[in-house]
């Protein structure tokens, strides 16, 4: 432990700090053109979803995506019915991490980081030099994946951490419980995905403690969003409410329909990597509670409108 230790706490500080990094500078680069093209095309569910994929894809975190639909409803740039779909949508956005994790593309990372290097170190057009970091902390980011890859490989010959492996794997809500535990300690649902999708790669860790893993962090992540709704408008913590919900109901069916679902997923990826089922289970998943969940949107809507209602009608409501 002594040896792995250093390695996967550097690593996971580098991937983190990439991660918060990348999500500030996409930001700085995309936020008014988003502004524009959320206003634009929130006003269908389906489009909106497809806009909150894209855009967390964009900048490579779903607490980001949805941190900063929180910050455009306190701005009263969008309003809370919009905000739906952008939640739903960034919940599927956040796969595409974990599918880039599963190609194991982190031994190439050294190419981004110098290009990176050359944009911040010879560019002075500000506008290309933020195009340029971007590409550094790509770079940075799987590089500390790579750092983290080989840091988990010597776990292999650890009976004492294959015996907790193995507890995890043989109950899925306590597997879930760790996973979310993880998030909240590191912040980052990427983070603690990318981490099982290694161990996976390793073979340290099977299918299901990384599917039950990944079904902790989805909930952990809810917590950062929350955070940023303390002091915002009464539309941004419906937002963060149904955030949650969404995440908690679909955790429960997933872990109540635990054996099924692992078995779609087999029959459904195409390699023997285990890494790689484990990045096709959270896609499945989140695109399966997407989809599941959309029947119910305006039944949740009505809920937490009725839950939390805004504070003009209750004012109204009081005077009569």
């Amino acid at each position: 432990m002594t040896e792995i230790l250093p390695l996967l706490i550097g690593g996971l500080a580098l991937f983190l700090y990439a991660i918060t990094q990348l999500s500030d500078t996409l930001t700085e680069l995309f936020t008014e053109k988003a502004k524009e093209i959320v206003k634009t095309y929130t006003s269908n569910i389906f489009s909106a979803i497809a806009i909150g994929t894209l855009l967390t894809i964009l900048l490579g975190s779903s607490s980001a995506m949805i941190i900063i639909v929180i910050v455009f409803i306190n701005a009263k740039s969008l309003n809370f019915k919009q905000s739906i779909g952008l939640i739903m949508g960034a919940n599927i956005g956040t796969t595409f991490s974990s599918q880039i994790i599963a190609l194991d593309i982190g031994k190439y990372s050294i190419i981004a980081l110098f290009v990176g290097l050359v944009f911040e170190v010879f560019v002075k057009n500000k506008q290309r030099r933020l195009y340029g970091k971007s590409i550094l902390y790509f770079g940075m980011l799987f590089f500390g994946l790579y750092i983290m890859e080989n840091a988990l490989g010597p776990l292999k010959n650890s009976q004492t951490f294959l015996d907790w492996i193995a507890k995890v794997e043989g109950n899925p809500t306590q597997g879930a419980l760790i996973g979310g535990l993880v998030t909240l300690i590191i912040q980052s649902s990427s983070g603690t995905v990318g981490m099982a999708i290694l161990l996976g790669k390793q073979n340290v860790l099977s299918i299901a403690g990384g599917i039950a893993i990944m079904l902790g962090a989805e909930l952990g992540t809810c917590s950062d969003t929350l955070l940023a709704t303390i002091n915002g408008r009464r539309e941004a913590l419906k937002a963060g409410l149904f955030h949650l919900c969404f995440n908690l109901i679909t955790i429960v069916m997933g872990l109540f329909l635990f054996q099924p679902f692992m078995s779609l997923v087999n029959v459904i990826s195409r390699t023997t990597d285990i890494g790689g089922v484990i990045a096709n289970a959270h896609m499945l998943f989140n695109i399966l509670g997407v989809l599941v969940f959309l029947p119910f949107v305006r039944l949740s809507e009505k809920l937490l409108n009725t839950m939390l209602p805004d504070k003009k009608s209750t004012t109204e409501s009081v005077k009569e």
